[in-house]
C-alpha cells in the first residue's frame, strides 16, 4: 500500500473530498504539523542530551566487557592502567584522568579519531609546545553547571584544531583537535597505545602562578595558573557511567559529594576562591549566616577536592585552630595509597606536608 505523502493523501484516504481551492491550505497545515513535531522533538532531545559527551568515536565503555577496547593500558599492562586513581605503580601512583583508545588510522597507522568538546564552554589554556608536557599537545576547556566550574582536559593531541585558542567558545560536539601520542617523555607512546588523555578538574585557585612564585622558589612553571598541582580530577569512567544508568536524572554536584569523603579540616579563613568558584559546595548553615562566617569545615574526597564546605560561626569554633583535622575515614584512606592528605601524630591525625601545602594553596 503507498503512504500517503500528505494531508491531502490522508484525507483522500479516510473518504474525504478535498476541494481543489482549500488544497493549499491543506499543505500549509501539514507542513505546521510537521514543524511543530520536529520542534517538540528537537526540544525533547535537548532534554535528555546527556549532560557531558564522549570525546571520541569510542564507545565501547557502555558494551558489556568493552573495557578493553576503550582503554588504554600502559605498555606492558593491561586495561586497568587506563583508569582513573592510584591505578599505577602497584598503587602507588596517581592516574588524574582515563586513556581513550583510537579506533581508526590512516595508512600510516596512525590515529585519525577526532576529539571534540564534550559539553558547551570556554577554552582557558592551550598548550601548543609537546616538549613542555608529558602530556605533550593538550587544550583545557572550562565548563560552568550547576553552581560548579569543571574543566576537561584532552591531552596527547596530535594537532589542534582551527580556532582553538584562549577565550573561544565551543560548543558541545566542536572539534578540539586530533586523537594522537604526542608527550615529552622518554619512551614515547606508540601507535598501538594511541590514545585521548582526558580529565575532568577543578582548578584549585586562579592565582596559582603566584602561589608557586612564593612557594616554590627556583622551581619552573610552565603552564601558569594551569600547572597540574592545581588541578584536582574526579574519576570520568564513574561519571560517564552513572550518568547513563541516570539519564535526565543524572545531577554533577550530587555524584560528587556521595563520593566518600577522606577527612575533614578545619580553616580559620572565611573568604577564599573555591567558595565562589563553587557555591553548590557550601553546605548552608543558618548560625553562620545569621553570626558572620569565621571559618571553614571542609569535607576532602581522597583526590583532595573540597566536596563539602561548611561555613562556621566564631561561636562554634572555640577550641579549633586552623588546618586542624576533624575526622578521618581510615577505611577509604587505606584504599587510595598515592594520595596521603593526612597522617598519624600519636593517638591523632594531622594534616601531612601535602595536606598542609593543599589547604595553603586552597585558601591563598
Amino acid at each position: 500500500m503507498r503512504e500517503a505523502g500528505n494531508v491531502t493523501d490522508q484525507a483522500r484516504n479516510v473518504g474525504m473530498d478535498v476541494p481543489l481551492p482549500i488544497r493549499g491550505t491543506w499543505r500549509r497545515a501539514g507542513c505546521l504539523l510537521v514543524l511543530m513535531i520536529v520542534s517538540t522533538w528537537s526540544l525533547k532531545s535537548a532534554e535528555n542530551a546527556p549532560l557531558f559527551r564522549l570525546p571520541t568515536p569510542n564507545r565501547a565503555i557502555f558494551e558489556p566487557g568493552g573495557e578493553s577496547r576503550f582503554f588504554a593500558p600502559t605498555a606492558g599492562k593491561l586495561w586497568p592502567s587506563g583508569t582513573f586513581g592510584c591505578v599505577r605503580t602497584d598503587g602507588r601512583q596517581l592516574h588524574e584522568g582515563i586513556d581513550i583508545l583510537f579506533t581508526q588510522t590512516d595508512r600510516r597507522g596512525e590515529p585519525t579519531d577526532p576529539v571534540t568538546a564534550v559539553a558547551d564552554g570556554s577554552v582557558v589554556y592551550v598548550n601548543r609546545k609537546s616538549g613542555l608536557s608529558n602530556y605533550g599537545l593538550y587544550v583545557v576547556v572550562r565548563h560552568q553547571t550547576s553552581g560548579l566550574t569543571i574543566q576537561t582536559l584532552y591531552a596527547h593531541l596530535a594537532t589542534i584544531g582551527p580556532g582553538v585558542q584562549v577565550g573561544a567558545r565551543v560548543a558541545a560536539g566542536q572539534l578540539i583537535g586530533k586523537l594522537g601520542r604526542t608527550t615529552n617523555t622518554r619512551s614515547s607512546i606508540s601507535k598501538d597505545r594511541a590514545h585521548l588523555h582526558l580529565e575532568f578538574n577543578f582548578q584549585l585557585n586562579p592565582s596559582y602562578a603566584q602561589w608557586h612564585a612564593r612557594h616554590r622558589v627556583g622551581e619552573r612553571n610552565d603552564h601558569g595558573n594551569w600547572n597540574g598541582r592545581n588541578l584536582l580530577g574526579v574519576d570520568p569512567w564513574k561519571l560517564y557511567m552513572e550518568q547513563q544508568r541516570l539519564g535526565s536524572r543524572f545531577d554533577l554536584v550530587k555524584w560528587i559529594r556521595s563520593s566518600p569523603e577522606v577527612c575533614r579540616v578545619f580553616v580559620r579563613d572565611s573568604d577564599f576562591p573555591w567558595i565562589k568558584a563553587n557555591p553548590a559546595f557550601v553546605r548552608p548553615n543558618p548560625r553562620a549566616n545569621k553570626e558572620g562566617v569565621a571559618g571553614f569545615e571542609i569535607a576532602l574526597d581522597f583526590m583532595g577536592v573540597p566536596m563539602e564546605c561548611t561555613p562556621r560561626a566564631a561561636s562554634e569554633m572555640k577550641r579549633l585552630v586552623s588546618n586542624q583535622v576533624l575526622y578521618v575515614n581510615e577505611a577509604e584512606l587505606s584504599q587510595h595509597p598515592c594520595r596521603r592528605w593526612v597522617t598519624k601524630s600519636g593517638k591523632g591525625w594531622v594534616l601531612s606536608t601535602a595536606g598542609l601545602e593543599l589547604m595553603s594553596l586552597l585558601t591563598f
